[in-house]
């Protein structure tokens, strides 16, 4: 019965005009671990678009995001004319998936480095995680993901 009451909620703010799935998702980034965010969340599900995805190894990393409940990052974005796998605008915070087939050549090694200068010089920090770490040891990758969104959050005055 909650859950319907939930969703009605949600509806009838739609219907208001005064729907903002931002305003929400950022809520649910400080509000993890209270009661109703799991609901709430699921809730949401309905309104959100299916997120971009290329490979599984990026499905894996974005169940794992939202298992933990973190903010849901852009996919796919394309920021400074760089195509970024996972980007948290708010928290200026990209993270990279990299697998040394796809970026095991010189060329590639050298754009990946300038492409992440140029998100730096713009104060967007990047992160990458391999492929093989985010299989062996999930929950520490994650977990240091959520520092880093942590530390990209703006700070009360």
């Amino acid at each position: 019965m909650r859950f319907y009451l939930l969703q009605r909620a949600l509806e009838r703010s739609e219907e208001l005009a005064l729907f903002d799935l931002v305003a929400v998702d950022e809520l649910l980034g400080r509000t993890v671990g209270h009661p109703g965010h799991g609901r709430l969340r699921q809730a949401l599900e309905l309104y959100r678009p299916a997120p971009f995805t290329r490979s599984g190894l990026e499905r894996r990393f974005l169940e794992l995001v939202e298992r933990a409940g973190l903010p849901r990052p852009s996919t796919g974005f394309n920021e400074l004319g760089h195509e970024l796998d996972f980007y948290w605008p708010k928290q200026g915070l990209v993270v990279e998936l990299d697998l040394y087939e796809t970026h095991g050549t010189r060329g590639a090694f050298e754009r990946d480095r300038l492409r992440q200068e140029d998100l730096l010089l713009e104060g967007i920090r990047m992160t990458r995680v391999t492929g093989p770490r985010l299989e062996r040891d999930p929950e520490r990758v994650i977990a240091r993901i959520a520092r880093l969104l942590a530390q990209g959050e703006p700070q009360c005055r």
